[in-house]
């Protein structure tokens, strides 16, 4: 080996690639320049005429809502990178070359060049919204170059936060304080009484635009940097568990299992963790049973803060100039995501039905006691959501958040309670492509009986009348129809 270590591990990865059955040819870096090149000429027009119809004003009753999604966004890119890593390696790789005394940073070279490009992406995508936001007054390609800047700096210097954060935990902390700041700026945006200054920075000339793309660059240069300095003294511990929970998540894609990633956190979560035994609970056995969900919710205060704070998003899509069908779809799904937050007892069940046979406690029994918990969680933050994008708070609609919870209470369980992917469907052939039915079965197994259950909701929501007795009336009788009737017809699981 030579004594340069770069060069010792480019020895390492040729000695690799040369024990392999196939490699690489240039037929198949042809195909991939192609294809690149391809989706840049099909995208190229498009772009453009956006980026031609962002010149003009921007609209100030959407300037604040605008703005505290897109820090919303970046919030949840960095929480993504955070959980995921972000950097990470190939299980070989992660398995052989991150004990060995090879340099660190040369090991990690490919992960970071990965990492530049997803943020070379992120990047421009959120220039784009900058500017769609902002607008462009004047001298619309200067603006665009700033708001590009702009965009590129928060992406890569947040990449590098998120790189820091993975190799200290001090960098970790400071990582969780921007969140905090991020969500902050985003409900200032959104509700506080800030249209004076987002109206100045809409109109801010071009100087002043070039110089805050600057320092935002500037500072941007120095997190990369001091990110690039801690590749070579990154912890294998942390390395090694990204890197598993990476390779997890791609054998999920790859055999198109997304059921796989609720049992990859959950062991996540428990592996490691010391567990006490308590008493049993002097309740009925089957909310003896439904109560560590309950547990779990409550020590986990985090997870219950983000989802009360979620509940504002609905207002502030309403606000940016959503239409109604876009803020119901909103206010549904959220309330379905948030039902799906309390269902991973009976993910259990279905799986292990060892302790509801042993407690003597039926199918239908237990699956009454598990929908209070989704019904509670769904029910309240679909009522928050609707007095929040109501205007002047008042009205009616935040009714339709109890009433809707037993329908999605019982598309949560039936969603926690599928099989996995059955991949032995048959393929449609359609003019657009094959549509594989497996997944696609996955898929709306859950979500049919929300969209069934929650109907006279989305009607209301959509197209608001002037009296809601009878569609209030009309899902009161929806929704505990659907989670009836899904309990009654539910059978025990299969012996595995």
């Amino acid at each position: 080996m030579s004594a340069d270590p770069a060069r010792s591990v480019r020895e390492v990865r040729a000695f690799v690639r040369s024990r392999r059955r196939t490699s690489a040819r240039l037929s198949d870096r042809y195909t991939s320049g192609f294809m690149l090149a391809l989706l840049v000429a099909v995208l190229g027009r498009p772009v453009g005429e956006v980026v031609e119809g962002l010149a003009g004003q921007a609209d100030l009753a959407r300037l604040g809502p605008g703005l505290a999604l897109l820090a919303l966004s970046v919030a949840v890119g960095l929480a993504a990178a955070r959980a995921l890593g972000p950097v990470t390696l190939p299980a070989a790789d992660a398995a052989w070359l991150v004990l060995t005394p090879l340099d660190r940073r040369a090991v990690l070279s490919r992960s970071a060049r990965a990492l530049a490009m997803v943020a070379l992406v992120a990047g421009g995508l959120l220039g784009l919204g900058l500017i769609a936001v902002l607008g462009a007054p004047d001298q619309l390609v200067w603006r665009l170059v700033g708001a590009m800047v702009l965009g590129l700096s928060a992406s890569a210097g947040g990449m590098a936060l998120a790189v820091l954060g993975q190799a200290s935990q001090t960098w970790h902390a400071w990582l969780s304080v921007a969140l905090a700041v991020l969500l902050v700026v985003a409900v200032v945006a959104a509700f506080g009484p800030v249209r004076a200054p987002l109206a100045a920075m809409a109109g801010a000339p071009v100087t002043a635009v070039a110089a805050a793309a600057a320092g935002a660059a500037l500072f941007a240069a120095l997190l990369v940097r001091r990110a690039w300095a801690m590749l070579g003294r990154m912890p294998a511990g942390p390395l090694l568990a990204a890197s598993t929970r990476a390779g997890q998540v791609a054998t999920a894609a790859v055999v198109l299992d997304p059921g796989a990633l609720a049992w990859i956190a959950e062991d996540n979560h428990w592996r490691g963790r010391k567990l006490r035994s308590a008493r049993w609970p002097s309740m009925p056995a089957p909310l003896a049973m439904a109560l560590p969900d309950w547990l779990r919710l409550v020590r986990r205060p985090g997870r219950l803060a983000v989802v009360a704070a979620s509940a504002a998003l609905p207002a502030v899509l309403a606000q940016a100039g959503g239409g109604g069908a876009l803020v119901g779809v909103s206010v549904l799904a959220g309330g379905l995501a948030v039902a799906a937050t309390g269902v991973s007892g009976a993910r259990r069940d279905q799986d292990n039905p060892a302790l509801a046979r042993l407690l003597g406690v039926g199918t239908r029994q237990a699956l009454l006691a598990r929908a209070l918990l989704p019904a509670l969680l769904s029910g309240g933050w679909i009522a928050a959501a609707l007095t929040a994008a109501e205007p002047g708070g008042v009205g009616a609609l935040w009714l339709f958040g109890p009433l809707v919870a037993p329908a999605l209470a019982a598309a949560a369980l039936r969603m926690a309670r599928r099989a996995p992917v059955d991949h032995s469907m048959p393929v449609i052939d359609t003019p657009g492509g094959a549509i594989p039915t497996g997944p696609m079965l996955w898929a709306f197994t859950g979500v049919d009986l929300a969209l069934l259950g929650c109907l006279p909701a989305f009607v209301a929501l959509t197209t608001p009348p002037a009296d809601l007795t009878a569609l209030l009336a009309a899902q009161a009788l929806t929704g505990a129809a659907v989670l009836i009737a899904y309990v009654l017809r539910s059978r025990p699981p299969r012996t595995r």
